[in-house]
Formats: C-alpha cells, structure tokens, sequence
C-alpha cells in the first residue's frame, strides 16, 4: 500500500506541475475574468507548494491531497474557458 501511495504522489505531483507550465491564462490580465484566472493559478501553485512541504515533513497522505486539489481548480479553470492548452494533451479533460 505504501508504494502505491508513494508512486500516486510522484504522479500528482508532476501533472500539477507539468498542468501549470502548459495552462495558459486566456483572459486579459486588467478584466475580471484575468483576475479569475489569476486566482485559479495561484491557488493552484499554493497547492503545489504545500504538497511539496506536507512531502518533505513525512506527509505522503496530506501532500497527496494538496496535488490533487491544486489539479482540481486548475483543470476546473480550463473547463470554464480560462485557460489555454495544448490540443494534444491528456492533463485536461477538455
């Protein structure tokens, strides 16, 4: 069990990570759909930093939930038309 939970953190890890360098906000910046996007990314890379402290600290369980919530809005944000990606990607449900 512990090297599924170990291989399913790896994972979420780099597809929120590897999620955050290809979305790209579609809204301006100065509108209030860009200060939505603004916010779905940094929730997102929040997320991302408390998963990688929960890891460090021993906490494979809580940094796992971080990923995954951090995912969630990012791939919500998507969803909603905030964001920009890449046709061939399978990080989105699109």
């Amino acid at each position: 069990m512990a090297a599924d939970l170990a291989e399913k953190t790896d994972r979420y890890e780099r597809m929120l990570a590897d999620a955050l360098a290809v979305a790209e906000p579609r809204p301006p910046v100065d509108t209030p759909l860009g200060a939505a996007a603004a916010d779905v990314v940094e929730m997102a890379e929040s997320y991302l930093e408390d998963g990688r402290h929960f890891r460090a600290d021993g906490d494979p369980v809580n940094a796992l939930a971080s990923y995954s919530y951090g995912y969630g809005w990012l791939d919500a944000g998507v969803r909603m038309g905030l964001f920009a990606v890449p046709e061939d990607t399978e990080l989105f449900t699109t």
